[in-house]
């Protein structure tokens, strides 16, 4: 079976969660700092973003303001630190798709990514993926010409 490639997602910052996006028919472009992330919007074609709200070259959002600012049109979802209500309000504020709180279970991560990415059915994902641990259980064939 082969599952197509919906949506390509760009996450920032978030190291520890890209994993468990693999659930997902989406192509993750994973950055770990803002300023890369900003340079490799300029070069991909990007669907929606995943950052964190506190990177470590661009605090307060830094990264997310500028990318609503550039490409308002874009699902954005933005993780915050769990219980920083500041940080919470000032994402809203930017208006961004999400926001979820660093601690959020696996769970609620995968439907929230795949309901801003218009991918309603997560069950039948889950069954039809065949990525689990990252590496596809199919192997590429070359067809001779």
């Amino acid at each position: 079976m082969i599952v197509l490639v919906q949506a390509n997602v760009l996450t920032v910052g978030l190291d520890d969660r890209n994993e468990v996006l693999r659930e997902l028919p989406i192509r993750l472009i994973t950055m770990r700092s803002g300023i890369e992330a900003a340079r490799s919007l300029k070069n991909e074609k990007v669907d929606s973003v995943i950052s964190k709200w506190d990177l470590d070259d661009m605090k307060d959002g830094r990264f997310l303001k500028r990318l609503r600012t550039v490409k308002p049109d874009i699902p954005t979802i933005a993780f915050v630190r769990a219980g920083d209500h500041t940080q919470e309000i000032a994402a809203r504020s930017l208006g961004v798709s999400a926001v979820l709180t660093e601690d959020v279970d696996d769970e609620l991560f995968l439907e929230t990514i795949a309901n801003a990415l218009g991918l309603k059915d997560l069950v039948a994902i889950r069954t039809i993926s065949p990525a689990k641990n990252g590496k596809s259980r199919y192997r590429k064939r070359e067809i001779a010409k």
